[in-house]
């Protein structure tokens, strides 16, 4: 008997149509290789103009080596003007500044800012640094050093608050020594009367 084809007949297959597991596990995450000048280069670069989920695209691309930066000035959609320096932007910041919209997906989200920095800017900072503390004495030194580490391990917002107390504090201080060296000098002046 010879079987004819049944088009609502769509495998030929006899029961057991249970989908069976991923065949190549993955053993190991990957990890880009850190010493690498482009990885470092394209680390670097910052992400800004964008909103969240599209920043969460552009990390994910350099976290797993898919972020290929622009060679070339890409055109702008709106302005057509090649002004986009970003890879993946579609809109020139200029653009995307004055419509209030992200310059990947050209919708009006909430624009996440920039948080990285560039080399010039780490760089520029460092030099500030040092300027500043070869002005000061060792221990001065020592101390601003301490609470700098201190910044970085909290998260900076709780220790400028404390700081901000500190400093009012100590002006609380100077004007109660002042108003002691102030009564002292009343009671000499009464004393020799």
């Amino acid at each position: 008997m010879v079987e004819v084809y049944d088009p609502k007949k769509s495998s030929s297959r006899k029961g057991d149509n249970r989908k069976q597991a991923q065949a190549h596990k993955n053993a190991y995450s990957f990890h880009a290789n850190k010493n690498s000048k482009i990885t470092k280069k394209i680390a670097s670069m910052p992400v800004g103009g964008l909103c969240e989920k599209c920043v969460e695209v552009i990390m994910w691309r350099k976290k797993f080596k898919k972020y290929k930066p622009l060679t070339t000035m890409k055109k702008c959609v709106c302005c057509q003007e090649k002004a986009i320096r970003d890879a993946y932007h579609v809109i020139c910041s200029k653009c995307a500044g004055e419509k209030n919209v992200c310059a990947k997906c050209q919708e009006s989200n909430e624009i996440v800012p920039t948080n990285i920095k560039t080399e010039r800017e780490l760089i520029q900072e460092q030099v500030e640094l040092e300027r500043l503390l070869s002005g000061m004495t060792e221990r001065e030194r020592r101390t601003h050093l301490r609470q700098l580490e201190r910044k970085n391990k909290k998260g900076g917002e709780e220790e400028e608050e404390s700081e901000s107390e500190k400093d009012s504090e100590d002006a609380s201080d100077d004007e109660s020594d002042d108003e002691e060296d102030e009564d002292s000098e009343d009671e000499k002046i009464e004393s020799k009367k």
